[in-house]
């Protein structure tokens, strides 16, 4: 497995930041597909252009034949197939990583800001959630960019896995043949060519195509799962938002460009917003208190 061993510790890491289904597609994929093709399918097609025989002796006939047989070895198609897949997953991953890098900062700036006191943090964390993807046990929650992003990358992998099972069908089909007539040149004639190991290299490929499939149904359950939780999630907000003082506007929160910096501007805003009341309250009352007096002493 040292071949493997970088792609098998990248998809560790996804299988932090997947869902139960996405551990269950990962296993799947290490145990009955990259295993399975290590240990059993890398031995028995280790023999398959010398002992691919023709029966002829023009030079170069067996070659064309083969080449008309197998346009693609079924190890490297399968080794193809698993790296194509597993890169949706990988650019998942990167895509997590900057999302909680960026978290990580947003953090570290808004302890930075020494004039927000306990009260203006308490507001910041009810108001928008920081942090809004991360949780305390180092995972993240699967919402908003996040979300998307991980939906994204099922689509792309469905496509992908269906796009291999069909072009494994187109070029060679799902099951060996014991002989092959090859009339290429430059066979004098037609040739009849044949495979070694014709049935055992058929349940191969068919344990490797039942793999596929299981895979592919996982993906399909994960992303029929993910967009009923998503439905589920959006009628509960809107059946429990309810807007408050500390609501922030959307018009407010799109006046600014950059996004982290939607945060902290808003956060001084509301505090001089704050400090302009007290102001107003306290010569509001140093101006009650005035008029009694001047009340007081015209009486007396």
């Amino acid at each position: 497995m040292g071949e493997w061993h970088l792609l098998s510790t990248l998809l560790d890491k996804v299988q932090t930041h997947s869902t139960v289904i996405g551990k269950v597609w990962l296993t799947v994929l290490f145990i009955f597909r990259i295993m399975v093709l290590q240990t059993a399918a890398e031995k028995v097609w280790g023999d398959e252009q010398s002992d691919f025989v023709c029966n002829t002796k023009q030079p170069g006939c067996e070659n064309v034949c083969y080449d008309l047989a197998f346009p693609i070895s079924h190890v490297r198609f399968w080794i193809l197939q698993i790296i194509a897949i597993a890169t949706p997953k990988l650019l998942y991953l990167g895509h997590v990583l900057h999302v909680i890098h960026v978290e990580k900062k947003l953090k570290e700036r808004l302890k930075r800001q020494a004039m927000l006191d306990e009260q203006a943090n308490l507001f910041l964390k009810k108001a928008y959630k920081i942090p809004k993807y991360t949780k305390n046990s180092g995972r993240i929650s699967i919402r908003g960019r996040l979300l998307r992003s991980y939906v994204l990358h099922l689509l792309a992998s469905i496509a992908l896995e269906v796009l291999f099972i069909f072009g494994q069908y187109f070029l060679y089909g799902f099951t060996l043949k014991t002989r092959y007539e090859c009339t290429r040149f430059p066979c004098p004639h037609t040739v009849d060519c044949f495979l070694s190991r014709p049935t055992e290299k058929s349940v191969i490929i068919w344990f490797m195509l039942v793999a596929a499939c299981v895979s592919l149904v996982l993906s399909l359950v994960e992303l029929f799962y993910l967009c009923v939780k998503a439905v589920k999630e959006c009628l509960e907000r809107r059946q429990n938002y309810t807007v408050t003082p500390v609501t922030p506007l959307l018009s407010d929160k799109k006046a600014f460009k950059k996004r982290d910096e939607v945060i902290p501007n808003y956060a001084s805003r509301e505090l001089d917003l704050q400090g302009r009341k007290l102001e107003v309250n306290r010569i509001s009352d140093g101006d009650a208190g005035r008029n009694e007096n001047n009340i007081g002493e015209i009486h007396i």
